[in-house]
Formats: structure tokens, sequence, C-alpha cells
């Protein structure tokens, strides 16, 4: 089975799912995140949307306390993974489709989870359509993007791709009428290889090579932009 049309690679955990899983565990390590999500859209009772839910890490989390879980993964292999994580989880589903056109039932879902899936910005506006459609009154989307104007993985980040204007990533969020709230997070790890690990599939060779000579430990310090719009 292929990819779903129209659904854009992620090399990192397309290629790498095993370490990617290795970074879902290492970021954010205190769930600020998700703490500064529940201030604005409580997911408990209701139901949540997960869109491109790659191995479906977040899913057990968001089944802990919503009525219904539904994720969404354009990847068939991804797919799998997150099914296998949540087979005995009667309130998840799992489904392969990309953000553009969800395989959910129009208006019904009460919170929406999209992170690291749309942090090019201007392109998604298909893909925000569809929240439109699928997302009940009184609902609220968030977004889960790289903040690159700070932070030490947001300098690394620009370094890997130099065209990136987070100015205009910022004013695009912005017109399309969401809501942001930063966040100061950081990657932390047990081991020296791993943060190394994690580092490669996130940034190209010689860039990886570079931020790794140039940082000590085993923390990285990591600017996150929480975007969030009430339906």
């Amino acid at each position: 089975m292929s990819a779903s049309d129209g659904a854009i690679p992620s090399p990192n955990i397309w290629n790498h799912p095993a370490v990617y899983e290795l970074e879902n565990r290492c970021v954010d390590p205190e769930r600020r995140i998700e703490a500064a999500m529940r201030e604005i859209g409580d997911w408990a009772g209701r139901d949540l949307l997960d869109v491109g839910c790659g191995t479906g890490f977040h899913l057990p989390r968001w089944a802990e306390d919503a009525h219904g879980v539904v994720g969404v993964e354009p990847n068939p292999d991804l797919v799998a993974l997150a099914r296998r994580r949540t087979a005995r989880l009667a309130t998840v589903r799992v489904e392969q489709g990309a953000a553009q056109r969800l395989p959910v039932a129009d208006a019904s879902v009460d919170v929406v989870h999209a992170r690291w899936a749309y942090f090019f910005g201007p392109g998604c506006e298909p893909g925000l359509r569809e929240l439109d459609r699928v997302v009940r009154r009184g609902g609220v989307g968030f977004v889960v993007d790289n903040d690159a104007g700070r932070s030490t993985f947001g300098c690394w980040f620009r370094q890997a791709h130099p065209t990136y204007d987070p100015d205009a990533v910022e004013r695009f969020w912005s017109v399309q009428g969401w809501s942001r709230v930063p966040l100061d997070v950081e990657w932390r790890f047990d081991r020296r290889d791993d943060l190394e690990s994690v580092v490669r599939i996130e940034l190209p060779p010689q860039v990886a090579d570079r931020a790794l000579a140039g940082h000590e430990g085993l923390t990285v310090d990591y600017a996150v932009n929480l975007w969030w719009r009430r339906y």
C-alpha cells in the first residue's frame, strides 16, 4: 500500500521510526505542551483527532480521558505501527489519510492535535479547510510548531532551512485566525549517542556535524509555538 495522495513525506519519522520514537520520549519531558493545551481546550470526555499521528505515540495519552480518539496518518507503515500500539484501546481508531481529505465525518470531533505537521505555514490551507468541516462548534484546533526564531534547536533549524522565514510563518497563522502561545521546552536524553542519533535524523549531515561539535551535554533547549483556534 502506498502513502495517501497529497501527503508530503516526513523524512525523520518515515525513514527512521525507531529513532523518532526515541525523540518523542525525550522531547518536553515535563509535558508543558499538553498542559498549555488543556488550559485552552481540555479533551476530557470529548472526541479528539490527531492529524499526522505517526506511530501513534500520543494516542494512548489522549485516550486516558478522551471520549474517543482518531489518529490519521498518510504513511501505511506508520499506520500499522499505530494500530498495533493501540490495539487494546477500545476508544481509539487509526485511519490512513491525508490532512487535505480527512477520513472522518463532518462535525465529529471536538479537539484537533497536529504536531510538527504544519510548520511551513503557506500551503496548509486545504488541511485547515478540512478542520472547518470536521470540528464541532465550540471545538478547538491545536498546531504544535517549531519556533525557529529562538532557542538552540531553532538556530540549528534555520541553518538546515535557510529559506525558512519564521516571521512569514507567524503572519500566515495570524491571518488564518490562529493565536500563539510561545513555550520553552527541551530535549532531554540519558545518553549522548541518543542525542546524536536524533539530531542526525532532524538535520542534514553537515549541519548536524557542526551542531554536535559545538554542543555539549545531554539536553537541547527547544522553543515551540502552540497555535490554536476556537471553532
